[in-house]
């Protein structure tokens, strides 16, 4: 592992973005930011997603992460909700993978298991336990923010791992490459 090294961890959502940053020194974690971006006034969907895709950019070229952990969505009952979900999710990631950043994708159950250490926490518990971790001294009132924080933790917890239960993209080469089987078929 590098001497430093920045983290930006994101939980795309189409009603809230959340996203947290964490700075790795030395083996050692501290925190950066931790913040939301509010899309629910917004009726377009599209406009939403390319709010969420500007907002990822104006992140990394204020923090320049070095890696970028963001969570998978959850496989719901709802396909609609799934797929604009999705399109969040990939909208993050086409802006990190634009500036070239390694992207490692999380599940859910994976974050709150490396968080907590139990795999079906909820939010609360998570948002505590990062507030323990991490000294924060207060917690936002939506906890989308520390969800995203979440994935930055998780990630570090992970990193140097062979066994990361995820997916990687270091680019857009490595992200059609290891996503062109899909496409053929």
């Amino acid at each position: 592992m590098e001497n430093e090294k920045i983290i930006l961890g994101i939980d795309p959502g189409t009603t809230i973005m959340g996203f947290g940053l964490i700075k790795v020194q030395k083996k050692k974690m501290y925190f950066l930011q931790l913040n939301e971006l509010q899309l629910s006034k917004y009726d377009d969907h599209y406009l939403k997603l390319k709010l969420i895709f500007e907002r990822t950019i104006e992140l990394i070229d204020t923090y320049h992460p070095d890696e970028i952990a963001i969570e998978a969505p959850f496989f719901g009952k709802n396909v609609q909700s799934m797929l604009k979900l999705g399109r969040a999710q990939g909208v993050a990631m086409a802006a990190g993978l634009s500036r070239e950043i390694p992207i490692t994708e999380y599940s859910p159950k994976k974050i709150k298991m490396a968080i907590t250490g139990n795999g079906n926490a909820s939010k609360e518990q998570v948002a505590k336990m990062l507030q323990s971790l991490l000294q924060l001294k207060t917690l936002p009132k939506n906890l989308d923010s520390t969800d995203g924080l979440a994935a930055a933790v998780c990630h570090f917890y992970n990193m140097g791992r062979a066994d990361i239960v995820g997916k990687s993209y270091t680019g857009w080469s490595a992200f059609v490459k290891q996503n062109e089987k899909r496409v053929k078929k």
